[in-house]
């Protein structure tokens, strides 16, 4: 699984940084997270960041972020 975190290194960038690696291990899964800071790279997906992708899927941007529970879903619904 590969999981992308979009923005340009802000607070709320970092922070979904970590609300993604807590998912993926809480939920015991394997997966690449890579942080995402080149504008070009980010408007593929979207104008609003922070954001959330898995295996290629917009699954989250912009605020307010999403709960701990929520990114887990969201990351769960491409397992």
């Amino acid at each position: 699984m590969e999981i992308k975190i979009l923005g340009p290194g802000c607070a709320n960038c970092h922070k979904m940084e970590e609300l993604a690696k807590t998912a993926v291990k809480e939920l015991g899964i394997d997966a690449k997270i890579k942080m995402i800071s080149d504008i070009q790279e980010i408007m593929k997906y979207t104008m609003s960041t922070p954001g959330l992708v898995v295996n290629g899927k917009l699954k989250h941007s912009g605020k307010p972020l999403p709960s701990p529970e929520r990114v887990k879903e969201l990351i769960r619904s491409e397992i």
